[in-house]
């Protein structure tokens, strides 16, 4: 079994009774996101992207071999331009990614919901983004007061985010 299957095919954990468990191990990012993809609860090791208003990386990212992880993508918080669309959305899920959360915005929102992905977002916005490629991939990115970097275990579900330290 793939690891993207095992993912989605394992019991969901909820973060609350993670951090209950697991406590200080782990970080909980504060700033409030959206739950918008089809899998409310979803985890998985990190890959990261720091970008603004510009989604080659992720599109590129998402369009490689997920195996189950999950992608960061720091846009700034910007929600000016949108990071991910349906059709980027439904590439990750042809991939095998356990999920996305955006720093920043998506649009197709009605898409996203109904494809087997967990994505978080802070918002949506209709408009594209540019396509320059600018940005970095897997290089630490700090959404809230969390430090997020490649390779670490994320925890996502309807209360919140849990990232290992």
């Amino acid at each position: 079994m793939t690891a993207a299957a095992e993912n989605q095919s394992s019991p969901a954990v909820n973060t609350a009774d993670l951090y209950d468990e697991r406590g200080e191990e782990l970080a909980s990012v504060s700033l409030q996101f959206q739950s918008l993809g089809g899998h409310s609860h979803f985890s998985g090791p990190v890959r990261t992207i720091r970008c603004f208003q510009d989604n080659a990386l992720v599109k590129s990212t998402l369009a490689g071999p997920g195996n189950g992880a999950v992608l960061v993508v720091d846009g700034g918080g910007s929600l000016g331009t949108a990071l991910m669309g349906d059709m980027i959305a439904e590439s990750a899920v042809a991939n095998g990614w356990a999920g996305v959360v955006i720093n920043g915005a998506v649009r197709d929102r009605e898409a996203i919901a109904r494809l087997e992905l967990g994505v978080k977002a802070l918002g949506s916005n209709p408009r594209k983004s540019a396509k320059a490629g600018a940005g970095e991939v897997d290089v630490d990115v700090q959404i809230a007061d969390v430090t997020i970097r490649a390779g670490v275990m994320i925890w996502c579900d309807p209360d919140g985010i849990l990232v290992e330290r």
